[in-house]
């Protein structure tokens, strides 16, 4: 370990903070693809450095400009928790917060880096349900443990004992996992975590760290004689699906939601700010067999919506698939000849766009019906029930039908926080005679795949707004809906969904239309009812 004070910034603020975030992804992104061929566990799903690098960019690309250290970190960690995916990135996003905690001043030196190192590591291991020895976990508690022994020689000694600690804990991985050990490999986020580190290094010193580098390069792993048994270590290896969603709840709830969810399945990892008295947000990961019931729980817990379910087998290949094959999901097969039928419930307030989903073959409901359409589709023999809503409103009156649903015995689950036209998208997809749960992965991934923005008539003009943002002021409706399109086509579409609301006209929609023909040739438009009670439009992008 480092014993003298090295050369080097020794200050760490928020310019040193926005260089170090993007080396970070700099180096990740380019050694991407081997990191990934790491990942083993919890399940062989090849994308701990490609979940690790997009919470790192949605953290800090784009991030608001002149920001000193204290906000800008307070907003990273805000927008890591919205956007982290999969197990190491939402691990990630919570050492962000945990840094955020703790670090409260613009100008942070060796001290408080190692006091912001050992909260972002406590803060990511209390957010996991069964914390495990081998993992990003164990070296994240070696790298903090070094560097308060080496805070005394300044920043840049304890950023580089940390950085060289982590190296050494993940090159020791392999005798804490038996997952690893056989695989031949090193834990794929303690190596991708080592690289952020030395990146650190490499902003502070100019000098380049090349212990996790030489790791990757080597994947060499240590010879062991005998390998402890890591509790529920193949669990994962049982679960086909990985859900994830935000809920807006409690510390409370959050936590008795880990619990539930530690029932159902494993790689239960919430992440939060757990002292928030207040409703908060949360990011919830695990992986189940039974999606419905990890979605019921967060819904009988709080506002759940970004709902995102994968399939483990559509992204593993053949062996994972043989795999899963071989550990079923709890409730028995149906042979094929009596194929079960979904029936899939659209809840909305809008009159117009109940007859064109009524019309698709859709059962709809109001608020004030949704109970009734949800028996009737019980009493007329379906196997499962979705009920999709698409307003507060609904979604209260639709939780309340389904809580009864479910104390009478029946498989039914309700997504909330859907947008109309992402209500449009799930129907399209939706498949009766489909199995259940792939039907429910099926319409969410419909769901989180159709960007969705809006056009609002305000005081000083029009404005067009993605994710609740404000994006242009326009002083036409026509340039403000051209500037959404755009904004939505831009990051790759061939659909585009007009839903025109109060106050829209024929001549709004005939100019977006003519627009997206010339500048977008390959998108198709289409325009559906959508209701009075809705902004000036609604655009979906799929």
């Amino acid at each position: 370990m480092v014993e003298i004070p090295e050369t080097g910034r020794q200050v760490l603020d928020a310019d040193i903070m926005r260089e170090w975030a993007a080396r970070g992804i700099d180096t990740l992104t380019r050694h991407r693809r081997g990191v990934d061929e790491l990942n083993v566990f919890p399940v062989a799903d090849s994308d701990t450095a490609t979940n690790m690098v997009a919470t790192l960019q949605a953290a800090f690309q784009g991030a608001t400009p002149g920001l000193g250290l204290e906000a800008l970190l307070d907003e990273a960690a805000g927008r890591a928790l919205l956007s982290a995916r999969g197990n190491s990135g939402v691990i990630l996003a919570q050492m962000l917060r945990g840094l955020a905690d703790v670090w409260n001043s613009d100008e942070i030196d060796a001290k408080g880096f190692a006091i912001g190192l050992r909260s972002a590591t406590d803060a990511a291991t209390a957010a996991v349900a069964v914390p495990t020895a081998g993992t990003i976990l164990t070296v994240a508690e070696s790298a903090a443990s070094a560097a308060v022994k080496a805070a005394p020689f300044g920043l840049v000694s304890a950023a580089r004992a940390s950085a060289e600690a982590a190296a050494e804990a993940v090159a020791a991985t392999p005798g804490q996992l038996p997952a690893l050990a056989r695989a031949g490999v090193v834990d794929a986020g303690g190596l991708a975590l080592t690289v952020i580190l030395e990146a650190l290094v490499e902003t502070l010193t100019g000098s380049v760290s090349t212990g996790a580098l030489d790791l990757l390069e080597r994947h060499r792993v240590r010879t062991v004689s005998e390998v402890e048994e890591v509790p529920r270590e193949t669990g994962s290896d049982v679960y086909g699906y990985e859900v994830q969603y935000l809920l807006e709840a409690n510390a409370a709830a959050a936590a008795d939601l880990r619990h539930s969810l530690t029932a159902l399945g494993d790689s239960v990892v919430i992440i939060g700010s757990r002292a928030a008295k207040d409703v908060t947000t949360f990011n919830v990961h695990v992986h189940v067999n039974d999606i419905g019931a990890a979605i019921e729980a967060g819904i009988e817990r709080g506002r759940v919506h970004r709902i995102s379910v994968t399939r483990f087998d559509d992204t593993l290949g053949t062996h994972a698939s043989a795999r899963m094959h071989a550990a079923p999901a709890r409730r028995p097969a149906v042979p094929e000849a009596e194929a079960p039928i979904g029936e899939l419930v659209v809840v909305t307030e809008a009159d117009p766009l109940r007859e064109f989903l009524a019309g698709e073959g859709c059962r709809t409901a109001s608020p004030a019906t949704v109970g009734t359409e949800l028996a009737a589709a019980l009493a007329d023999g379906a196997a499962s029930v979705v009920v999709l809503s698409d307003t507060a409103a609904a979604a209260r009156t639709a939780h309340r039908a389904v809580e009864s649903a479910h104390r009478d015995g029946h498989q039914v689950i309700a997504l909330f926080g859907v947008t109309r036209v992402q209500a449009v998208a799930a129907v399209a997809v939706h498949d009766p005679e489909r199995q259940f749960d792939d039907d429910v992965s099926a319409m969410t991934e419909a769901i989180k795949a159709c960007r969705t923005g809006e056009v609002h008539a305000i005081p000083s003009g029009f404005s067009s707004v993605i994710h609740e943002r404000t994006q242009s002021v326009f002083g036409e409706p026509a340039d403000a809906a051209r500037d959404l399109a755009d904004r939505l086509c831009a990051d790759g579409a061939e659909l585009l969904t007009v839903l025109p609301g109060a106050g829209s006209n024929a001549a709004i929609v005939t100019a977006l239309s003519d627009h997206v023909r010339e500048a977008w040739p390959l998108v198709e438009i289409q325009q559906l009812p959508a209701g009075d009670d809705v902004p000036l439009l609604l655009l979906g992008a799929e």
